[in-house]
């Protein structure tokens, strides 16, 4: 197998693989949509009540929405993971309690006429946790009202709820090689100008490109030039974006990882049986 990075940002990655199967390329989509560890917000406990803010106005600690609603949207707040920390399930305390190891607990605490954001949530300890964008708004508070929420955040990956779910946006496609016709087409000049990149051959009589690298000259020559195509089902191209809670690279660390450590088992147990 070989795998190389056609582009990489932070939240963004386009990545081939040479020499797998369909099947294989499928368990490697899969996996980076289910199988990823995330840290998000699972439990809140809100505050009711009358409560007074540092200049002594009394507010009611009350929203417009329902309390349940304001969770759903706590639980969908990206943020920052730490892959080294534990499932709760893996740590070793009771099922209903937390440590650090596991579990990062926040606060939120405002009072209105305001927009709540998810920037108000300030975690317990380290601030590396703060959420990754801090301008999501959860809930307008009106004239004499507050929230006051405590919540904690654990691990869980998006095969339990789509809330654990890192990566958006997980596709692939064969590589495919394009040849036209010199004589008979209209465009291959344009794309080879715009694309560089994307010629693998070129003689005389005929050019072949690829569609790996995105170019938008490419819509003309296959809408028009009534290119040859072929693909490659040994050779894919994969591109997935991720909501910031992990690098699209670290993601894709550990994506192929985890496929290892389960192919690893499948031939053990095929070797025992």
């Amino acid at each position: 197998m070989e795998l190389n990075i056609l582009e990489l940002k932070e939240k963004y990655i386009k990545f081939e693989i040479k020499g797998i199967t369909p099947s294989m390329a499928n368990a490697l989509r899969r996996t980076l949509i289910n199988d990823i560890p995330k840290l998000a917000i699972h439990k809140v406990i809100f505050h009711h009540g009358q409560i007074r803010d540092k200049n002594g106005n009394v507010h009611d600690s009350t929203t417009p929405l329902f309390d349940e609603i304001i969770a759903h949207r706590l639980g969908l707040i990206p943020l920052p993971t730490d892959l080294n920390m534990k499932f709760r399930d893996d740590c070793d305390h009771p099922p209903d309690e937390g440590c650090p190891l596991c579990t990062v607990t926040y606060t939120l605490n405002k009072h209105g006429p305001a927009t709540v954001y998810s920037g108000d949530l300030v975690p317990h300890g380290d601030q590396k946790f703060r959420p990754v964008d801090s301008l999501i708004p959860i809930v307008k508070l009106k004239d004499n009202q507050a929230i006051l929420l405590e919540a904690e955040a654990i691990m869980g990956t998006a095969r339990e709820h789509a809330k654990w779910q890192v990566t958006s946006g997980v596709s692939y496609k064969y590589h495919r090689e394009i040849t036209v016709k010199k004589d008979d087409s209209d465009y291959w000049e344009e794309v080879k100008n715009s694309c560089p990149e994307n010629v693998i051959y070129e003689d005389k009589d005929k050019i072949t490109f690829t569609d790996d690298r995105k170019c938008k000259a490419m819509a003309k020559l296959l809408s028009f030039d009534n290119p040859e195509i072929k693909e490659d089902n040994s050779w894919f191209i994969f591109q997935f974006e991720t909501d910031g809670s992990l690098s699209a690279k670290d993601t894709l660390d550990y994506a192929l990882r985890r496929l290892q450590e389960r192919f690893s088992k499948i031939r053990e147990s095929a070797a025992i049986s």
